[in-house]
């Protein structure tokens, strides 16, 4: 004789089974609700087009103090909070320049004074877009390849020869240091589309009119 089945033992269990999948399933969408609050809040914390703070240029950072250091920090958290890959000082209203982006495998990096060199003659449009203007994404035409120079919160040298999303990213941020967004590098078609975008949003105030202006980095082609 075997031992008798238990079969309410068994359902038992499949319930427990149920309910756990549906803890999971309801964790998950907590876990999706709380990353949707943060990056919320931090977005409030983001100058919003079309802010005038985005239109002014940044001066040089002539002091390496603890406040640098806490700007940076600050900067550094509202960037991941907001899911973002990189925020310049301006952004946060700030006139330093100062940007931190994300370095693809090593981590987040901090750039004060930055100057960009050997920008590449071959160029790539991908779609672009920023945490000043949330939700609006069009392609726009950056060099492919960049160095990015400057020195960090401490005062000593940094170089990124880049590439790919990380050279996009580092002439969005120098563009934002100079008071330049990314509508100003597109072609009639892509700002078309943008601002159709932009007036969709909830966020804009449709009776501020906007402020397209040329980078002092050039045209488009970089």
């Amino acid at each position: 004789m075997t031992e008798p089945h238990d079969h309410h033992h068994e359902h038992e269990h499949e319930h427990e089974h149920e309910h756990e999948h549906e803890h999971e399933e309801l964790s998950e969408a907590d876990e999706e609700r709380e990353r949707e609050r943060v990056r919320r809040l931090a977005l409030a914390q983001i100058r919003q087009y079309p802010d005038a703070a985005l239109r002014m240029k940044a001066k040089e950072v002539t002091e390496f103090d603890p406040y640098l250091m806490q700007l940076v920090e600050r900067m550094i958290t509202l960037m991941a909070d907001a899911q973002g890959v990189g925020l310049a000082a301006t952004q946060v209203g700030v006139l330093q320049r100062v940007f931190v982006f994300d370095l693809e495998g090593e981590g987040t990096k901090a750039v004060v004074n930055p100057r960009l060199v050997d920008p590449s003659s071959e160029t790539e449009t991908e779609e672009e877009g920023c945490l000043s203007l949330e939700g609006v994404r069009v392609p726009v035409e950056r060099s492919a390849r960049i160095t990015v120079q400057g020195v960090d919160p401490n005062g000593d040298e940094v170089r990124f020869e880049l590439e790919g999303l990380g050279a996009r990213v580092v002439q969005h941020e120098t563009d934002h240091l100079d008071g330049v967004l990314f509508l100003d590098r597109l072609d009639p078609a892509a700002r078309k589309e943008a601002m159709r975008q932009i007036r969709a949003a909830d966020w804009y105030n449709q009776q501020t009119p906007p402020v397209v202006k040329v980078s002092p980095h050039g045209a488009t082609r970089g």
